[in-house]
Formats: structure tokens, C-alpha cells, sequence
């Protein structure tokens, strides 16, 4: 049987400024299915590629596929949803199969306005998308599509058109069982431009132990699970030994909250000597950096070289609405802590609130220069429509055109403000932050790898400027200030409010969920729980340390 994965050639201005990031979603479930017998399969990276829709066609046309899957995140449903359309057109007998995020809990609009798919994938693909492989090869499509857990498709009654949606299916419990295949990428695509070398996607864990109204993760993976630290490890090997690989970022929302596991994690590089050949980054939480401050050179030790720490809230006066639970002091502290262990830390600020002035946009700009962080990043506020947030603010939500929900486009539209005005202010803090930076900090930031990749984060910041991707300001027409009430943001006027379908979800994700917890806007990083640690973790930190002390450990970089 032969099966055809795809990314679609979605482009926003975003994260893709520092490089061309390798699908790990593919590897994850073309190992899944290879490992039972499924081996006739291909991947397209339409986006890393930018396939045009007719050269996809006939790729399709040519390779006659029995099995065609796509992936979505909300910005980029629009584009997944017509790579599925051109899969029926090109092969009218394949089954074309959806899945990620966005389509688990939106599975009754995507089917309703994309009747060509013919089944969406609910939740982690790996088991799920076996049994609709074997459906398929037996002949057993759509006959007995009812028995599969964790999809959703629609039917034919007497009635009409139905969407129906069967019992969600288990989470995987064993995910050391899952063998990623990264063979299947097309490795000399995937560069990341601040050291300009190969770059990986692992996971450690799916899933959060907490619930964050604003976050999807906890809600789409549903449990927290760690993987076994020397299987990660593992995997990482693969990628530096076969692939060359020379930096990876772990995909886990915020690896540092089971901190035994991610000591273990960092022991086990250094006992193969693997941070002497890769160095990776994370997303983590200030309260974490506090935790851990004795730790923070060891982490570096292990190859730590990138931490971004969501630090947004505007003022102390919102601290409360982001739900920080943290000091300016505590965030100050955090990045200071992190730049003395030779680790680059940057900084998220979200933007785009409905009560954003251009005063408290000004306010994030001398918070970045007073508390000094090596980088800096304005995201606008983008509500999933699946979290309860999104329906708490739903009424000050006017843009329903989820390829615009990318976190550089504004969804929100300030009271005190319009849209353009904002997207102004923003660009007016990047460029003064990091025109300080080119002039007065990186050039001046050692000689060792920091400084190295400090130079190469401002040529992949500048490169995208110059060749007006960053931002989307290109498509948007953004040319400085003189073009803020030009500005066109193409919002697609005809889409429609729909919420997320996740009764079947919540009830076993909101099993820890405190009562009454009020809504928050934040980002990652927002939270400040911690898990209950063993004595066994305190004996590692403590082991961890003595070797530290006893070696008068310094950072790398």
C-alpha cells in the first residue's frame, strides 16, 4: 500500500526566519508505521520545498497513492485542508486523511467546509493512523470505520450529512516504543541560520501536567508523559552521527518542569560527550530559572546554549491578567542568572491585547533594555479557538481567518488603537533593540561560541528584513511609519465564529484542573506550578552540584 505524508506550504513571517524546521511529526509517524509493515511511503515537504499546487498535483498523480495524510496547526488549516483537495483531484481513489492540533478539536468545521477529507485524525497519530492504514490495505474502508477510536468523518443518512466523531482513543502510554524515522526528511534542507547547521526537533514528554486556559498542549496530548532520558538521548545521537545534525531545539512546551528527567537528560549527553558536538535550545519558565539557578551551568555544560523564557506582560499593573504570579525583579533576575552561565536568553513578550496602548507597547521595549536579555521577541496575541479562553474573550474577537492566527498578525484589535499603529509600534521596539544590540552588544560579546551565535541570530534577523519576510510585512505592505494606515492585513471577512469540539477530551485532561481557575492571557512561560519532587531528584540536583563545586565549573561559551 502506498502512503503519502505532506506538510503544506504554509508561510507566515514567523519562526521560519531562522531556518527551515524538519517536520518531526513525519519521522514520528513514518516510524510508526513502518515499524508494522507499511514501508511503501513517501514525504513531501511542500513547505520547506514551496511546492506550487500544480507541481503537487502531479506529483501525486505520478506516485497514485492509496493513502494521502496532512498535517495542520490553526495558521496553516487553510493550506492543509487544499492539499488534501489536490490530492482527490490528482488520485479521485485515494483516502485523504487529517490530523495535528487544530483539526482534533475543529473536526466539525474542517469537514464541513472541506467535504474532499475524508477523515480527520483526533489527538496523537501514531496507533490511530496503523489501524486506518490497515483499514485501508484490507479493504475494510469505510466499512468499518465505526470501530476505529480517535477519528472523526462524516456520514450519509437519511437525515443528510452527518459529522460524526468516535470514542477518542487511549494515549500512548509507551512512547519509548515509538521509533521516529528520519530518513524519510531531505536533511540539507534543514539549516539554522545563527550557526548554520543542521537542526532537529526531538521531544522529551507530551503533554503539560498543567492546564493553562490559554494553552492547547495539555488539552491535545491530554496526559504528561516523559520519555525515558537515555532513549531521547538515543535518538539525538541518530541525528548528530547519521544526520549531522549540530543543534536541536526539544519540542516539549517546557522540558524543565520534571527536573529529574531533564538532569538525567543532560547527564546522559555529557557521559557520551554529545555536548561537545551539538548544542540545543528550550522554552522554560522564569520560576524555573529561579529553581535551578545552581543548575544552570551544568544545563550549560550539557550544550545549553538558547533558552527563551516567556517574560510578557507588559507592566506590573497586568501581572494579574497574565497571570505571572511573578515580579519584574523575578523576570530581571531570571535573564541575568542565565547570561552569567553563558546560556543566550530570550526574551517573549505578547502584544495585541484589546486594552494595548502604545504606552504599554513602549513599556516592553525599556523592560527588554533594562533587563538586558541577549533577544527579544514581540508576539501578538493569538486565541486558539479550542481553549476556554478563546471563549472568554470571544466577544472581543472579530477575526475568524485562522491563517492569520500566526502570532504576527493582529487578531485583537486594541481599544486604543488600530491594527496598523500597533504593527508600527512593534517594528519601532525591534528596531531600536536590535540596532543596539548590532552596534553595542554582540560584537562585544566574547569569543567563543555565545558571540558566534549572537552574530548569527542578527544575520538571520536581518536577512529576513531585507527580503521583507519577517513579520509578513512584505504581503502586509509595511514599510516603516509612514505606512501604518496602509496597511492590509487581507483578513478573509467571509469566515465564520466556530469553537473547538472537546467534551470528550476534557473530561480526562481537566481531571487535575483546579476549580474556578479565572482565565488568563499568557504565553509559555505563563505558569509558575511546580511537581512534587522524590527524594531520589534531590539526591541527583545534590550529586549534580558536588561534581560542579568540585570541578569549579564555568560556562562554556
Amino acid at each position: 500500500m502506498r502512503i503519502i505524508l505532506i506538510h503544506p506550504n504554509y508561510h507566515s513571517g514567523g519562526a521560519e526566519i531562522a531556518g527551515n524546521w524538519p517536520p518531526a511529526w513525519a519521522a514520528y509517524l513514518a516510524g510508526a508505521l513502518k515499524s508494522n509493515g507499511f514501508t511503501d511511503l513517501l514525504f513531501i515537504d511542500a513547505m520547506t520545498e514551496n511546492i506550487s499546487d500544480d507541481d503537487l498535483k502531479a506529483l501525486i498523480a505520478k506516485e497514485k497513492p492509496d493513502l494521502v495524510g496532512c498535517t495542520s496547526i490553526t495558521p496553516s488549516i487553510y493550506k492543509a485542508e487544499r492539499t488534501l483537495q489536490i490530492a482527490k483531484e490528482a488520485h479521485p481513489d485515494c483516502v485523504t486523511m487529517l490530523g495535528g492540533v487544530h483539526a482534533t478539536f475543529m473536526f466539525q468545521q474542517v469537514l464541513t467546509e472541506a467535504p474532499w477529507v475524508d477523515v480527520v485524525v483526533r489527538g496523537e497519530g501514531e496507533e490511530i493512523l496503523v489501524e486506518l492504514a490497515r483499514a485501508v490495505e484490507s479493504g475494510q474502508w469505510p466499512a468499518n470505520r465505526n470501530d476505529i477510536k480517535g477519528i472523526a468523518f462524516t456520514d450519509q443518512t437519511a437525515d443528510g450529512t452527518q459529522v460524526v466523531a468516535t470514542a477518542a482513543a487511549p494515549t500512548i502510554k509507551d512512547l519509548d516504543g515509538i521509533s521516529p524515522d528520519w530518513g524519510i526528511l531531505k536533511w540539507d534542507m534543514y539549516k539554522y541560520i545563527p550557526m548554520n547547521t543542521r537542526v532537529a526537533i526531538p521531544n522529551m514528554a507530551r503533554g503539560c501536567p498543567f492546564t493553562c486556559s490559554f494553552c492547547s498542549q495539555w488539552k491535545f496530548w491530554r496526559d504528561y508523559r516523559v520519555r525515558d532520558p537515555k532513549k531521547v538521548v538515543d535518538e539525538i545521537e541518530e541525528l548528530v552521527t547519521k544526520y549531522q545534525v549540530g543543534f536541536f531545539i526539544l519540542a516539549d512546551e517546557e522540558p524543565t518542569i520534571n527536573r529529574k528527567k531533564f538532569i538525567q537528560f543532560c547527564e546522559e549527553l555529557i557521559a557520551r560527550g554529545l555536548n561537545k558536538k551539538v548544542q540545543w535550545g528550550i522554552n522554560t519558565r522564569v520560576t524555573d530559572i529561579l529553581r535551578d539557578e545552581k543548575l544552570l551551568k551544568f544545563y550549560n555544560e550539557a550544550g545549553l546554549m538558547h533558552v527563551s523564557l516567556g517574560t510578557e506582560a507588559a507592566a506590573q499593573l497586568k501581572l494579574d491578567l497574565f497571570n505571572k504570579e511573578t515580579k519584574i525583579s523575578d523576570n530581571k533576575k531570571a535573564i541575568r542568572l542565565l547570561r552569567e552561565a553563558g546560556i543566550v536568553c530570550e526574551a517573549q513578550f505578547i502584544v495585541g491585547l484589546d486594552s494595548e496602548t502604545p504606552e504599554t507597547l513602549e513599556e516592553t521595549y525599556r523592560m527588554a533594555m533594562d533587563w538586558k536579555p541577549d533577544l527579544a521577541n514581540w508576539s501578538m496575541y493569538t486565541p486558539w479557538p479550542f481553549t476556554p479562553l478563546f471563549k472568554e474573550l470571544s466577544d472581543k474577537v472579530e477575526v475568524f481567518d485562522f491563517d492569520k492566527y500566526n502570532f504576527v498578525t493582529p487578531i485583537l484589535k486594541p481599544a486604543a488603537m488600530e491594527r496598523g499603529e500597533l504593527l508600527d509600534r512593534v517594528m519601532n521596539n525591534y528596531r531600536r533593540f536590535y540596532m543596539y544590540k548590532a552596534f553595542f552588544s554582540y560584537p562585544w560579546s566574547g569569543t567563543g561560541r555565545r558571540r558566534r551565535y549572537l552574530l548569527g541570530c542578527l544575520k538571520a534577523f536581518l536577512k529576513a528584513g531585507f527580503e521583507r519576510k519577517f513579520y509578513d510585512l512584505g504581503r502586509v505592505g509595511y514599510w516603516g511609519p509612514q505606512s501604518k494606515k496602509k496597511v492590509d492585513f487581507h483578513f478573509d471577512n467571509t469566515r465564520s465564529k466556530a469553537f473547538g469540539q472537546t467534551a470528550d477530551w476534557e473530561a480526562n485532561a481537566d481531571r487535575s484542573r483546579k476549580a474556578n481557575t479565572p482565565a488568563i492571557v499568557s504565553a509559555c512561560g505563563g505558569g509558575t506550578e511546580q511537581m512534587a519532587e522524590d527524594a531520589e531528584c534531590a539526591a541527583l540536583q545534590a550529586k549534580v552540584m558536588d561534581k560542579a563545586d568540585g570541578a569549579g565549573a564555568v560556562s562554556r561559551h
